[in-house]
This record gives C-alpha cells, sequence and structure tokens, in this order.
C-alpha cells in the first residue's frame, strides 16, 4: 500500500468559462481540487473589462502581476499596479474592472474558496 503524499501538484490548472473574454485558471480550490478552506487562480482580465458588483461571503487577496485593476469597495475607488496587492474582507461590496488599456494579469486567494453561490453578483 502506498503512503499518501503530503503535497499535490495539479499538472492542468480548471479553466473556467468565460462569455467576456477573461481568462481564469483555478489551480487550487472548489472547481478544479474540491479544496473548500481556499482556492488560487490566475487571471488576465483584458482592457476595458469589468464585472457586476458582488458581495462575497469570503475573503480575497490579489497580486497584479502585469497591467493595473481597479477596485471599487464600498464607495471607494484603489487602484493596483504590477507587485501590489490588496485583501479585501468578506461583506465589502466590490466590483472588479480594468478600464485601461492594456491586459492586467493577477492572482487571486480566496478564503474560503471561491464559490459560484457565495460571490452574490449583483444582476
Amino acid at each position: 500500500m502506498a503512503t499518501p503524499k503530503n503535497y499535490f501538484r495539479n499538472p492542468q490548472p480548471f479553466r473556467v468559462p468565460t462569455t467576456d473574454g477573461k481568462l481564469i485558471e483555478e489551480h487550487l480550490g472548489l472547481a478544479s481540487t474540491g479544496t473548500a478552506a481556499y482556492s488560487l487562480a490566475h487571471m488576465v482580465a483584458p482592457p476595458q473589462w469589468s464585472e457586476p458588483h458582488q458581495r462575497p461571503e469570503f475573503d480575497e487577496i490579489t497580486i497584479v502581476v502585469r497591467g493595473r485593476k481597479r477596485f471599487e469597495i464600498d464607495g471607494d475607488v484603489v487602484e493596483l499596479q504590477a507587485g501590489e496587492s490588496l485583501l479585501i474582507r468578506a461583506g465589502a461590496r466590490v466590483r472588479y474592472s480594468n478600464p485601461f488599456d492594456a491586459e492586467c494579469e493577477y492572482w487571486s486567494v480566496c478564503v474560503p474558496a471561491f464559490s459560484p453561490a457565495t460571490v452574490h453578483r449583483e444582476e
């Protein structure tokens, strides 16, 4: 009987289907590995991309790798550049966008894991 490993290697992240041109690759989380405690995703938002406001039940950490990203958080506007990070706590009303002329590449960590059932996007 093989001894279980104390690590997990994901050779291929789960590519989330989108209709807005945004690339979402979940490396760890509910969709890719069944992990509920946290999720880790790599994303590339195209120029002029945005999504509706939401009020997630999870904390979300964003780390921008390339480009810029705009956040509207409870009425405040925050813009991150490459090398910067941001923690948005569960329950905040937030809207993510890339209103700029270049792609924005970033990583996102959600605790607990991202779930469509707990993101609460506005129509």
